[in-house]
This record gives structure tokens, C-alpha cells and sequence, in this order.
């Protein structure tokens, strides 16, 4: 088993993927990631019949446990324990780890598991390895879309279509795309809230580069703890998602639940290269 700090993995292949313009952001990432390891695994099953694939075999075996297979929550238990919830209704029982590997934190994680069993709502499951994401609180607003720009940034970046990219179990996690440079600088990503006076479910993504703005184009990861924000007496609440892209303006919608179970924080995640 092997644990990770910070998105241990680089994302590779990024041309590939999507960038948002003016939609709704992605609500059904688990039948992707069923389809793909469907296809993994009727691969496997093809190269072991035939003479001359066994070499191709063990290659897709190796690609499998190299690539998660879940985003999820971990989320500290009494005693030290923790359990990963999977989305709003699933929830995954490590049977390899007694402790959770961040301690009292609640964090959005990468995870590659091997199921040991699946009823309905909870699974056992064998962790290979597990990867934090940079997991953070929303922020408030100043009172001005310049005092914002002043605290909070206004440098550009892409939100990346991408089954990484969806709102689930009060969580809003993002795959995003900017310039970085070679100098170690960290980059501040921060979610606004209240930046709209007549919509309360107005979000904005503030980017600040701290001058970091010559390099090549890479990619991250960011959660954002949202189960603080008022859902309404629904528990469910439809939010817009707004940001600065390198062509302009840009937004997107998500409807989000809000978590039933209780849960508070006592840390978040930290990564070498977003704050």
C-alpha cells in the first residue's frame, strides 16, 4: 500500500481533455470510470488467451493500480479510525488500515481499492494506494469585486471537463488548468462566496498566481468543503459556479447535496504547490 501527500500522481495526457465554457458541471462520473475499468479488464482477459500477450498482460494489471479508481471523502471516525465516502449514498470500509493516514484532517482523496465485498451502502475494500487532495474552506467576499481582485487574485485559469471535476457529498472538487513557472512559487486558489447580493448560491474561483505567470501550461487538483453554505430546507441547493479563463469570463452550474451525517473538520489538506 502506498500513501500519498499531495497528488503524488501527475496528471498526464492533458490534451484530451475538455475545458468548460457555460454548462453544468459533471454529475455522473462513476459510470466512466465503470466503463473504463470494464475495458481494462476485458483487455486482461483477451491477452490471457493468447500466446504472445502475457508481457501486454501484466502491463494493463500494472496501468490498473497505477490509476485511481475513486475520488472520495476520508473522513476521520472516533478512535482513529476513518471510513472514504465514495459519493452521497456509498460508503467504503478500509480492511488494510486501521488509522487514517491524515490523521483528525477530513480530505478529498485519490484512492486506488480493490472491492472485498459490495452491499448497497457500504463496501469493504482493500486500499492500494491513497493520494490527498488540496482540500479547503470557501471564503467570504470583502464587500467588492476590487477588494476581492486585491486578496483573492484574478489570474486566469481553466476548469478541466474531467470525471475529477463534480460536486458530490457536499464537496465541490475541481480539475483546473493554469500557467506555472519553475520557481517554486505556490499559486492560491479560493472559493468566494456571497459575491452576489440577490443570489446567494453565487460562487466565484479567485486565482492568484503571485507573479507566477511565465511557464507552460499544467494541471491540479482542488476540493472545497462547501457543507457549511445554507442548503435550504431541502439539503440540496443549485449553485453557479463563475472564474476567469484565459479567454474571458466564464460559468457553470452544479446542483449539490448537502452531507446527512455530521461531520466537522478539525484540519484540511496542504499541498506543495496550491494554497
Amino acid at each position: 500500500m502506498q500513501i500519498y501527500g499531495f497528488f503524488g500522481i501527475r496528471m498526464q495526457d492533458c490534451a484530451r481533455y475538455w475545458i468548460y465554457t457555460s454548462e453544468k458541471l459533471n454529475t455522473n462520473r462513476h459510470k466512466a470510470i465503470t466503463n473504463m475499468n470494464k475495458f481494462k479488464y476485458l483487455t486482461f482477459a483477451i491477452a490471457m488467451v493468447l500466446p504472445f500477450g502475457l508481457q501486454s498482460c501484466l502491463n494493463d494489471v500494472d496501468d490498473i493500480r497505477d490509476r485511481p479508481t475513486a475520488l472520495v471523502t476520508v473522513v476521520p471516525q472516533d478512535g482513529g479510525s476513518f471510513v472514504m465516502n465514495l459519493d452521497d449514498a456509498t460508503v467504503l470500509i478500509p480492511t488494510n488500515m486501521s488509522r487514517s493516514p491524515y490523521g483528525d484532517k477530513e480530505v478529498r482523496a485519490l484512492v486506488n481499492y480493490i472491492d472485498e465485498d459490495s452491499r448497497a451502502a457500504e463496501r469493504r475494500v482493500k486500499v492500494v494506494w491513497i493520494d490527498s487532495i488540496r482540500t479547503k474552506m470557501p471564503e467570504k467576499t470583502l464587500g467588492s469585486a476590487a477588494a476581492d481582485d486585491e486578496k483573492y487574485g484574478k489570474d486566469p485559469v481553466e476548469i478541466v471537463r474531467d470525471w475529477v471535476t463534480v460536486a458530490e457529498d457536499g464537496y465541490l472538487t475541481l480539475r483546473f488548468r493554469t500557467i506555472w513557472g519553475k520557481r517554486g512559487i505556490k499559486h492560491s486558489l479560493n472559493l468566494v462566496t456571497d459575491t452576489d447580493a440577490k443570489d446567494p448560491y453565487v460562487l466565484e474561483l479567485r486565482h492568484n498566481a503571485h507573479k507566477d505567470v511565465d511557464g507552460v501550461m499544467g494541471d491540479a487538483l482542488i476540493a472545497f468543503n462547501l457543507n457549511g453554505l445554507d442548503f435550504g430546507d431541502k439539503g440540496t441547493a443549485k449553485f453557479t459556479l463563475k472564474w476567469m479563463s484565459f479567454s474571458g469570463s466564464k460559468s457553470a452550474t452544479f446542483e449539490l447535496k448537502k452531507r446527512t451525517t455530521s461531520s466537522t473538520p478539525k484540519g484540511m489538506a496542504y499541498s506543495l504547490y496550491v494554497e
